[in-house]
């Protein structure tokens, strides 16, 4: 997979009129770092090709023969409208408007019962293409991130069917885990709570879960999203918990798995450990920190009387943000690299306040004391600390931290001695002493720091976050709440305590109960990701990272992650498959038993291990020893569950492969998904579980702010797409103005959405329908033999198949570099934009009036086929359902190579360009370049004459032009002189006449005049205008000196004649209402 920058020459200079002079469509990707005022102006950047004061109102151009129709269809008379008959209006039963909330249920219907998808999928033959689906948790209704993210994996999938791929997409629904449980907690009384055993609470939790993900597949649906929706993968299928433990298994024979007893997040409002991605960092936690002296009371034998003369008033001066730990206490770490020093503390100058209440600030008993303790702090602290403590501190001696080694102090709650250790880098002069009170039961860097001095690992909290026996007096107290009070004062009381202050910083909260965590030692089970970092940094470079960044995000994270503690104390999970001996407490897990339990779970779930005896579960081997046993009631962690899924589906379905081309999903799964399917695939299989990996970012709303019922500022998909219940407020928009939204946002950032962005894309829809019902209903009697071979089209649709063959190019590169919001613009520019300012308004005339079996008109009617077919195609990934009720009013068969009709338009594959449609030469590129721009420049001199009341409408306007290039001169009057009607230049301008004018004399007496100055050349046309010579066509409302030239139609132009004389009264054309 690689993602590359485009090479063609699409939408350049060359190929899109007037681009130099475009507002900057780059600005319209809705990223959280774009000005939010910048919405207000977006209007004028969408919808218009050219600076406002250089479009010519579609009011004031030439409708005449298309407004004349329709006022006859209507009953109005028009002048005379007995040629109203030979106007070849357009006709179809595509309606402008899309009515989604019917039409896309309508469509998805026909997709289903014909099984689009299936056959589809099953029928190309360009190679497999496997997008693995990350799976949401089965917990509650979805919101506007999972309808970013399945739409972009759904624009995906559409487009590599389109390229031939036999696409497998198989949804997912990650189906254990605590947010589950809690549901259903959350759903019982008291009473029923009490009640619950673990095998009932399993089956409500299942009964929970798969309700849900009927629910929320039910949404996909609607969005639009093409799936395997008959087999899906859920982490409940006993098929994929089976293999789930097989990857447990085969970790723990690599010897990665291990138990121990070691500090990990706990969480005391759910009773369990967590996981680093089950954890959040909300703003505006405060803590109350602590500074704290422990005094010293021996130095070591090496030591040398180094602090001899300060013994035995000497303290050691720490500082902690969790005052709870401190009955933890083992140590006391410095950094050997760091310069600490002796002071002397002066009392405080003011009144020392030693209130025990929960203020900003306190100082302790401490410093109230006539003889203060010399304290041991990092020397570059110590200006910091006189501020804090309002006191002077004197230095008295300096040495290095590698000097305190080994010194021991007094534990200032329960008396016993302990060391000064060494630690790490995490001790540093940002805030505190410089000196670290070290609790290895309750800190990751301090249970490090005491493997190194084989200190405790002393941890006396319970589950619920309260003090256990083991705190001695502190016992039954919150740790959290007055647990930490408590120990404040008692070391206040006892003269250790020199100042409490609020503190702000991050501190990890339970991402489900939105209360703090802890740390706290326990014991668990662990994979060691030590044992394999250096394969998984491997792994990831061998990864296609989009956008790039995402590669040093993951790189960050897994190569500073610590052991992966995988094991969980809840109910709802897949079991940790062990047993402990009943008196050493020893594990039994070995594969003679993984295998025995796998084979159960396959066939029975893992229900299983809560309803079968232990000698049940016991293989064969071991029945005799079952009474010695016990079975472990820990689960997995779900990041497990989930990270497990390219076992258990892409190595066990057909049609699927490991590893997958792609995963996709939000930038968080960084530290949750993508790195614990990269650990377990890695760990036993030596290599990462995806070839390319897309993040997305986060939805915020239009200002830029995180979503939430309390602000009042979510946007609920749902109502997006069927509406509210206020349908002003809330209207219905569909799946695919959804779609669009998706399509038109820079996702590799944050992303933006809310009623006027909303409103913006429901517009450009109607917009881009609007096109595409134009091109439909000018094919109504179009039929393949009646196209014109491509050299005898004339110059202009040449030119028009050359920028349509560019954009089906660039838009097939963004396709493939997963750049959606590329794609949206081009559309918004090219089909919006560009077709209908200049080559449809110049093709009406011939398409109306031009007479139904013209070369002109059959020529332009091959170029619009080659449009339509083409459009409907590039735009069908990101707009299904409008692509596809295009394809179901063709007004022509569509037959693919082999010779059979695509009667849906994923049949009909990625559009098969001929070549020669871009054998332009540069010349010609830059001369039809120029010509566009020569049209803005002349629609501004036909305003000036509209507004000097010389000219109404256009076509009452003749235009001349002189430029002193000879060779410029002779083809522009070639163009006026044009064999063919559509490449004449007053076809072009939509007025009846243009002169080329042989010298600038010639123009004195034109009143209304411009010019145009062509870009690098240095050389310019002169525009003059004056109205148009001769009498008004009554058919095609164009001004010839030939009307009144004709006995039989003295009324008509000489086109308007040939025409009506050769065509037979058809019945009434109708209008397009």
């Amino acid at each position: 997979m690689a993602f590359q920058t485009s090479s063609n020459r699409v939408l350049s200079l060359r190929t899109c009129s007037s681009l130099r002079r475009t507002a900057s469509i780059s600005s319209l990707c809705f990223r959280r770092s774009s000005s939010v005022g910048l919405l207000s102006t977006l209007n004028l950047a969408y919808y218009s090709t050219y600076p406002e004061s250089d479009i010519c109102s579609s009011k004031r151009r030439s409708r005449g023969p298309t407004m004349a129709a329709k006022k006859a269809s209507e009953g109005v008379k028009p002048e005379d409208g007995k040629y109203k008959h030979t106007v070849d209006l357009p006709k179809t039963a595509f309606g402008m408007r899309a009515n989604s909330a019917v039409r896309e249920p309508e469509i998805q219907k026909l997709w289903d019962e014909n099984q689009v998808f299936k056959k589809v999928a099953s029928g190309n033959n360009g190679g497999n293409f496997v997008l693995h689906d990350g799976p949401p948790y089965a917990n509650g209704d979805l919101h506007m991130g999972h309808a970013l993210n399945k739409i972009l994996k759904d624009i995906i999938n559409r487009y590599k069917l389109l390229q031939n791929y036999k696409v497998d997409y198989v949804p997912g629904w990650d189906c254990h885990g605590l947010p589950i449980e809690l549901k259903v907690l959350q759903s019982l009384d008291d009473n029923a709570r009490k009640e619950l055993t673990p095998l009932k609470l399993r089956a409500k939790a299942a009964k929970f879960a798969k309700a849900t993900v009927k629910t929320q597949m039910a949404s996909f649906k609607r969005y639009g999203v093409w799936a395997d929706w008959d087999h899906p993968y859920l982490t409940l299928d006993p098929e994929y918990e089976a293999a789930q433990i097989e990857v447990f298994g085969q970790m723990v024979l690599q010897g990665y798995i291990y138990r121990g007893r070691k500090p990990v997040h706990w969480s005391p409002s759910s009773r369990t450990a967590l996981a680093e991605a089950e954890l959040e960092y909300p703003e505006g936690h405060v803590s109350r920190s602590m500074y704290s002296i422990f005094k010293l009371v021996r130095a070591p034998s090496a030591s040398g009387g180094l602090l001899e003369e300060f013994f035995p008033d000497l303290c050691l001066a720490i500082w902690t943000t969790t005052p709870w730990t401190i009955p933890a206490n083992a140590a006391v770490a410095v950094n050997s690299k760091l310069q600490y020093a002796v002071v002397e503390v002066l009392p405080p100058s003011g009144d020392v306040s030693t209130s025990p209440g929960e203020g900003k600030k306190r100082l302790g008993n401490i410093l109230k004391e006539q003889k203060i303790p010399f304290l041991i702090v990092a020397s570059e602290l110590v200006p910091t600390l006189e501020a804090k403590w309002g006191t002077k501190l004197v230095v008295k001696k300096l040495m290095m931290g590698s000097d305190l080694e080994n010194y021991r102090y007094i534990h200032p709650i329960d008396n016993k001695e302990c060391p000064v250790v060494l630690g790490g880098d995490y001790i540093t002069t940002e805030s505190g002493t410089g000196l670290v009170h070290t609790a290895p039961g309750h800190g990751q860097e301090d249970y490090v720091t005491g493997l190194k001095y084989g200190l405790p690992v002393f941890s006396p909290v319970d589950d619920d976050g309260i003090f256990t026996e083991e705190a001695g007096q502190f016992r039954g107290l919150d740790v959290l709440g007055n647990g930490n009070t408590a120990i404040i004062d008692y070391l206040d009381e006892h003269k250790s305590m020199v100042m409490v202050e609020q503190y702000k910083h991050k501190y990890p909260y339970d991402w489900r109960t939105k209360k703090p965590t802890i740390f706290r030692a326990t014991e668990q089970w662990f994979a060691s990701v030590e044992g394999f970092r250096k394969a998984a940094m491997e792994a990831i470079n061998t990864v296609a990272w989009f956008p790039s960044q995402a590669e040093n995000r993951i790189t960050s994270m897994t190569s500073s992650r610590s052991d992966w503690c995988i094991s969980r104390q809840r109910t709802w999970g897949v079991p940790i498959p062990v047993f402990y001996h009943v008196d050493s407490k020893e594990p039994l897990l070995n594969e003679e038993t993984m295998n025995h339990i796998k084979a159960i779970i396959s066939q029975k779930g893992s229900d299983a291990w809560w309803y079968m005896k232990v000698e049940e579960l016991l293989p064969e081997s071991y029945r005799e020893k079952s009474s010695e046993y016990v079975k472990g009631m820990d689960t997995m962690d779900v990041w497990f569950d989930s990270g497990s899924s390219w076992a258990a589906v892409l190595e066990k379905r057909d049609g699927l492969r490991y590893p997958a081309d792609l995963y996709l999903e939000g930038t968080d799964q960084h530290r949750g998904w993508f790195q614990s399917s990269l650990l377990t695939s890695v760990a036993t299989k030596g290599k990462a579980p995806y070839a390319g990996v897309i993040t997305h970012g986060f939805v915020l709303d239009e200002r830029g702010l995180k979503m939430s019922k309390s602000l009042g500022n979510v946007v609920d998909p749902t109502i997006v797409i069927e509406g509210g219940k206020d349908a002003k407020e809330s209207p219905s928009y569909g799946a695919d103005v959804l779609r669009l939204w998706v399509s038109s946002v820079d996702y590799t950032g944050d992303v933006l959405i809310g009623a006027q962005v909303l409103r913006q894309m429901s517009e450009i829809y109607r917009k881009l329908r609007g096109t595409l019902r134009f091109l439909l209903g000018n094919l109504h009697d179009w039929e393949v033999h009646n196209a014109v071979p491509y050299d005898d089209l004339p110059s202009i649709d040449q030119h028009a198949l050359f920028q349509l063959a560019n954009v089906v190019n660039n838009i097939k590169e963004s396709y493939e570099n997963y750049q959606f919001f590329k794609i949206f613009q081009i559309i918004q520019r090219f089909v919006i934009v560009d077709l209908s300012n200049f080559y449809f308004d110049a093709a009406k005339d011939r398409l109306y009036v031009g007479g139904s079996t013209s070369f002109t008109r059959r020529s332009c009617q091959t170029v619009l086929a080659e449009h339509l077919l083409s459009i409907s195609r590039i735009i069908a990934p990101i707009l299904p359902h409008l692509a596809e009720d295009v394809w179901q009013n063709l007004p022509f068969p569509f037959t693919k190579p082999e010779g059979s009709i695509a009667k849906f338009v994923f049949e009909s594959r990625w559009p098969d360009l001929d070549q020669r449609w871009l054998s332009s030469t540069n010349e010609e590129i830059d001369f039809w370049e120029n010509i566009l721009e020569l049209r803005t420049e002349v629609n501004k001199v036909l305003e000036v004459a509209r507004t000097g009341k010389t000219i109404g409408s256009s076509l009452e306007a003749k235009v001349y032009l002189h430029t002193s290039d000879d060779s410029l001169a002779t083809r522009l009057n070639a163009m006026c002189i044009s064999k063919n009607d559509a490449d004449t230049l007053n076809r072009i301008f939509i007025t009846s006449q243009v002169e080329i004018l042989p010298s600038e004399m010639s123009s004195e007496k034109i009143e209304y005049k411009g010019e145009y100055i062509i870009p690098g050349k240095e050389k310019k046309i002169w525009i003059g205008v004056s109205r148009a010579e001769g009498l008004k066509c009554e058919r095609c409302w164009n001004y010839s000196s030939q009307v009144g030239s004709f006995i039989e139609h003295p009324t008509l132009c000489n086109r308007c004649h040939d025409v009506v004389s050769v065509q037979a009264p058809p019945a009434l054309a109708a209008a397009v209402s």
